[in-house]
């Protein structure tokens, strides 16, 4: 597999590893957004969040809490961001799902995405269209 995490999982990359269990593959983004930035992978190979089972999810998520903890603890910090670009129009750039665990400061500069709102009609019309397939 030409996977860039299933490589650095079985170790044919090295990584700084900050958490392994079972289930979830964590270490640190070798081009930080601030130190610490840790990627939590699924050991499992599985391109998007809809491929993960309940409890693979399950894993990743408890893992995210686990190191956001340690991050608080341990570094520092006053906080973190979580990210998951899901899909490649959503800028995820490997096709193996993970989170982004990023530590924060207040006034740190990281910018949110721009917001905007809905028009007359439109959040009822997406509405509708989502929950017809939940």
């Amino acid at each position: 597999m030409d996977c860039i995490f299933c490589k650095i999982i079985a170790s044919d990359i090295p990584s700084y590893k900050v958490y392994e269990d079972d289930m979830v593959y964590a270490f640190f983004d070798i081009l930080p957004i601030s130190q610490g930035h840790t990627i939590i992978v699924s050991k499992k190979h599985v391109a998007d969040i809809e491929g993960l089972s309940e409890e693979e999810l399950s894993a990743m998520t408890k893992a995210v809490k686990k190191i956001g903890k340690a991050m608080i603890e341990g570094l520092g910090v006053k906080g973190y961001s979580v990210f998951l670009d899901n899909k490649s129009a959503a800028n995820q750039h490997v096709p193996h799902v993970h989170f982004h665990l990023v530590p924060r400061a207040e006034g740190d500069g990281l910018e949110r995405w721009p917001q905007s709102g809905y028009g007359e009609g439109e959040a009822e019309f997406c509405l509708k269209k989502v929950q017809s397939k939940l």
